[in-house]
């Protein structure tokens, strides 16, 4: 089965495209029990398409469900947060290239993002330099991840691509 697109459209502000939403979904994945995060092992417990808390900012449990309904709700959530942050820390970007830095700041956090060579060379006008940047975030705990270098790949991919 395909990723399937359900967002609406936001009344107000940037939103990732369908090309951007079905990225984020097929490596964040759907799982309706909360598991340990796969970088260390352990806490932050995940769920749904990669959420760490519900929707009243409480961290989940392991082995916590939630509905299909609830992952939705939860992305939803989680991707108008990134989508704000991106949309402010780069307010000049092609729809492509939006989505691929709000895919990369749903992974790595907004603190991470905000700080990285990737958005000041995007901010510079270097946009190859930036799309360049993205492999460069594939580790988690310290150990390169074959998904993570894939993400990455796919984002790049992403940002490149004329809308």
């Amino acid at each position: 089965m395909g990723i399937i697109v359900v967002r609406p459209p936001k009344k107000k502000g940037r939103q990732i495209n369908a090309a951007g939403e079905r990225l984020i979904k097929e490596f964040e994945g759907l799982e309706l029990e909360a598991y340990p995060d796969p970088g260390t092992g352990g806490k932050p417990y995940t769920v749904g398409y990669g959420a760490t808390e519900d929707m009243d900012g409480k961290p989940f449990k392991l082995g916590q469900r939630i509905t299909q309904a609830e992952a939705d709700a939860l992305f939803d959530k989680d991707t108008d947060r990134f989508e704000a942050a991106v949309e402010r820390l780069a307010p000049v970007a092609t729809d492509n290239q939006f989505a691929a830095m709000v895919s990369l700041a749903y992974n790595v956090g907004i603190g991470n993002f905000e700080k990285s060579t990737l958005l000041r060379k995007h901010n510079a006008g270097d946009h190859e330099g930036a799309a360049n940047e993205f492999r460069r975030w594939n580790r988690a705990a310290g150990r390169v991840l074959k998904g993570l270098t894939r993400r990455r790949a796919a984002e790049a991919e992403l940002y490149r691509r004329a809308d």
